[in-house]
């Protein structure tokens, strides 16, 4: 079920590295190098395959932009927020 604005909000509040824009939730994230990019970005992917939830994301180099939205419900939905949490726990590793 799609979030609305105000549970958007509340949400990013537990989120510092996140922002809400363009109906998405975006971050980026800067690594060391492309190596260890890619290891961060397959770290994520087995996250969005338990979640069945994958993210729309860029690696240029050492730097991963992830775009977060549930296609289907047209919006931001509990789901984006838990992989964003995920992605956050991951985060913390690098």
């Amino acid at each position: 079920m799609k979030l609305s604005e105000t549970e958007i909000e509340k949400a990013l509040t537990e989120l510092p590295q996140w922002k809400y824009t363009e109906g998405f939730l975006k971050t980026e994230i800067v690594c060391e190098d492309f190596k260890a990019a890619f290891a961060l970005m397959t770290r994520i992917s087995f996250e969005a395959e338990a979640l069945n939830h994958h993210p729309n994301w860029e690696n240029v180099y050492n730097r991963i932009a992830i775009a977060l939205q549930t296609h289907d419900a047209g919006g931001i939905t509990s789901a984006d927020i838990e992989l964003a949490k995920r992605i956050n726990a991951l985060r913390g590793s690098i």
